[in-house]
């Protein structure tokens, strides 16, 4: 095994919702879960990603405010993910995103280096996340904007 398949790229992003999942203001995200949940799951590059027993991870409550969304997923590399979040329809929801969500004040996702296999935790996401917050991007928790390289 070459040394860059011995890692994997996790991410953990977060989104403050605007109402509850089952409003009408939340219809038009809600309505394409599944279409990008499926897209993802076949996306070049993409090996799991956080969900409950339907498929879904934003019925996941992970924090005190159950409007803060959590997603968590696992990739090959940081390229596969930017491809997947940017250069897919994906790209629709960002687009769109002021009309479901508030705007997040603090940095609403990280990235980090696993190691192949592993699949993370919702804590150890938070964890990230929280460090990333609170001391910007080093090898523990990056950016897309400054991505850091695993330790070889």
């Amino acid at each position: 095994m070459e040394k860059m398949d011995q890692y994997q790229l996790a991410q953990i992003n977060i989104a403050r919702a605007r109402a509850a999942r089952d409003t009408e203001i939340m219809n038009g995200f809600v309505d394409r879960v599944d279409e990008i949940n499926s897209l993802a799951d076949t996306f070049p590059g993409f090996i799991w990603r956080l969900q409950d027993e339907e498929g879904d991870a934003t019925t996941i409550t992970a924090f005190d405010d159950p409007l803060l969304l959590i997603n968590m997923s696992v990739w090959e590399d940081i390229e596969s993910l930017k491809n997947f979040v940017y250069k897919s329809i994906h790209v629709e929801l960002i687009r769109d995103r002021d009309a479901w969500f508030h705007k997040m004040l603090n940095m609403h996702q990280a990235l980090w280096w696993i190691p192949a296999g592993h699949i993370p935790s919702v804590h150890e996401g938070k964890e990230r996340l929280e460090y990333l917050q609170k001391h910007g991007p080093g090898k523990f928790a990056f950016t897309f904007a400054k991505p850091f390289e695993h330790d070889i």
